[in-house]
């Protein structure tokens, strides 16, 4: 059986407000993800648990009783040299067996890791994100795998006074050997019976609509309850250890907290992937694919979309990966309608039947799962019904259902920043995600709820019309495919909605070859396959809050450092409709620049 029961219980208020939980209670849990690591190393003890390339291009293994050995040992060095709560590990370097141990290590003994996104030490070129984390964390420790790669970032935590840890050894860190090495101590066997639900397990951090990261404080309750919902909504985890080949970082929730912690949780195996959904990364993820099929497949949009076009060009690729692989995951974006199609038919020809699809709605704050999908998608927009355990508070708020959430999945709040912690909270508890909801079919509650977009990114045109960014920037993606990569959009207080749009240049290359970014965009048979693009999404809608009239094709990427992406790609609309002003005001003048796009208000009738 692939999906639960969750049947929504309704209670709606006079006063509009409307409350909404399943009826099925949520079991009960173990109290920390150690006791999961512990369990599966009695249970399977020689099963695989992590997986990654070794330096010949082989599988090296950790097995769950060697993890736990480790995880013991790292506590017990961590302990001695000063990592706490106040004072935690940073985690600078990507997915591997040594970070996944760094986290549990830590975890174990009450010293929580704070994994950080590569990006800030990798991409960023003034590190301005990394040193605000360090101002924020006060970290004791940091470590790295690979320390040439990191050079920066370490030599930045040396000079504030941070113990360094890399995987060789260098002059100035210690070895992982020599954590490996250490014996277990009373100390970390006394912390480690010490740890409760609401012990700290990790910090994650998250930008939102600032760029300034924040810690999202992530404790064992929230750990473990989030999991538990998970197998009472995908029952299949109890039935079979579950096999993940994943690239997602595990500096962001979903690829730490969801993936990692499914395959902790439910005694499964990650094969870690090296691999990303770009032209350079994806051959890395196909020799990966090639060789091990998941049995459930996560990833962003983006993710499937580099992956399509592979697996329906090789048929020995597509061979083994849908050999058991039961279910599509998708999240972190919204997913294209043609793709969601795409992948039915192709798996369909393949196993006789189309792979079944799921999707959730979260964030880094909620664990992050608090409503998924338990009826299969048919529409790429519903996002579910709530998990057990969780509540849902519907607002009224111009004109949408504003949603809040309660639970044990859902975090105590942000670390060391009381001022954000008061306004993330309602008057009962309710965490305000800043998401807006609606039923997918109207009056039938068991049919879930469609994202209705973000509620601080929603505005008025100089009509008074709301417009309901969310899905609008879908339909424009949609309506653009395959020419854009992504896109913002603006018009607060205008007379018509304009877009930012990055464009798909792989795409762009088959209508105007051989010419580069600058000159792509500006080319007349771009312009052109955009411009029609946009009168048949005018065609089709029902006002000017519908439709978009005018575009800027960009060809500056959006910048880490300036806080308007992350490494996963997802992008800060508000961040980058301030950076990139200038753009938006050329769209409304009255002279159109080289790269804009823009309907006449002939072809808008």
């Amino acid at each position: 059986m692939l999906f639960g029961r969750l049947t929504p219980v309704v209670d709606a208020r006079p006063d509009g407000v409307t409350y909404v939980s399943a009826a099925e209670p949520l079991p009960a849990h173990p109290d920390t993800w150690i006791d999961r690591l512990e369990h599966w190393a009695r249970v399977a003890p020689d099963r695989p648990f992590l997986a990654e390339r070794d330096a010949d291009g082989g599988w090296r293994t950790l097995s769950y009783a060697d993890a736990l050995d480790k995880t013991m040992r790292i506590g017990s060095w961590l302990l001695a040299h000063g990592a706490s709560v106040e004072r935690p590990l940073l985690i600078l370097s990507g997915n591997s067996i040594e970070h996944g141990l760094m986290s549990l290590g830590g975890m174990a003994v009450g010293a929580p890791t704070c994994p950080v996104s590569t990006a800030y030490s990798l991409v960023s070129q003034d590190l301005s994100k990394l040193k605000g984390v360090i101002d924020l964390m006060t970290p004791s420790l940091a470590f790295a795998g690979d320390a040439r790669a990191f050079s920066r970032a370490l030599a930045l935590a040396k000079a504030r006074d941070i113990g360094l840890i890399t995987g060789e050894p260098t002059p100035d860190a210690t070895p992982f050997s020599a954590l490996l090495a250490t014996p277990i101590s009373a100390a970390a066997r006394a912390a480690r019976a010490a740890l409760t639900p609401d012990s700290i397990g990790k910090f994650l951090l998250t930008s939102g609509s600032t760029g300034t990261p924040k810690a999202v404080v992530n404790t064992q309750r929230m750990l473990c309850s989030s999991h538990e919902m998970l197998r009472e909504a995908l029952p299949f985890f109890k039935q079979e250890p579950p096999v993940l080949v994943e690239w997602l970082p595990w500096a962001h929730t979903f690829g730490s907290n969801s993936s990692f912690g499914l395959i902790l949780y439910n005694g499964g195996t990650f094969y870690i992937d090296e691999g990303r959904p770009t032209p350079a990364g994806i051959a890395t993820t196909l020799k990966n694919l090639r060789e091990v099929s998941p049995t459930i497949f996560f990833n962003v949009p983006k993710g499937f979309e580099a992956l399509l076009p592979h697996l329906e060009s090789d048929p020995a690729l597509r061979k083994t990966f849908f050999s058991r692989t039961k279910m599509f995951f998708y999240a972190g974006a919204g997913l294209n309608q043609s793709l969601f199609v795409a992948y039915n038919e192709l798996s369909a020809r393949e196993t006789g039947a189309p792979v079944p699809w799921t999707t959730s709605l979260g964030s880094t704050e909620t664990g992050p799962g608090a409503i998924i999908n338990v009826r299969g998608l048919t529409r790429t927009q519903i996002v579910g019904v709530p998990h057990r355990g969780v509540e849902l508070k519907l607002v009224p708020n111009a004109g949408k259902l504003e949603l809040r959430l309660r639970g044990p999945n859902i975090m105590p709040g942000y670390w060391r920043r009381p001022d954000l912690n008061e306004a993330a909270f309602d008057e009962e508890g309710f965490y305000k995600i800043g998401d807006a909801v609606k039923l997918a079919e109207p009056g039938d509650w068991d049919a879930g709820f469609i994202f209705d977009g973000r509620v601080a990114e929603d505005f008025k045109l100089a009509t008074g019309t709301w417009v309901s960014v969310g899905p609008l920037r879908i339909a424009l993606l949609n309506q653009l495919e395959p020419l854009a990569q992504d896109a913002v959009i603006a018009g607060p207080d205008r007379d018509e909605v304009v877009a930012l749009v990055f464009p798909n240049f792989a795409a762009l290359a088959q209508l105007a070859p051989g010419l580069p970014p600058q000159a792509a965009v500006r080319d007349a048979r771009v312009k052109a396959a955009f411009a029609e693009k946009l009168r048949a999404m005018a065609a089709a809608s029902t006002g000017s809050s519908t439709r978009v009239t005018r575009l800027a094709l960009l060809t500056e990427p959006p910048s880490i450092d300036r806080g308007e992406a992350t490494d996963k790609g997802s992008l800060n609309q508000r961040l980058l409709l301030a950076n990139r002003k200038a753009d938006v005001d050329a769209l409304y003048s009255a002279e159109a620049d080289v790269n804009e796009v823009r309907l006449s208000q002939e072809q808008l009738r």
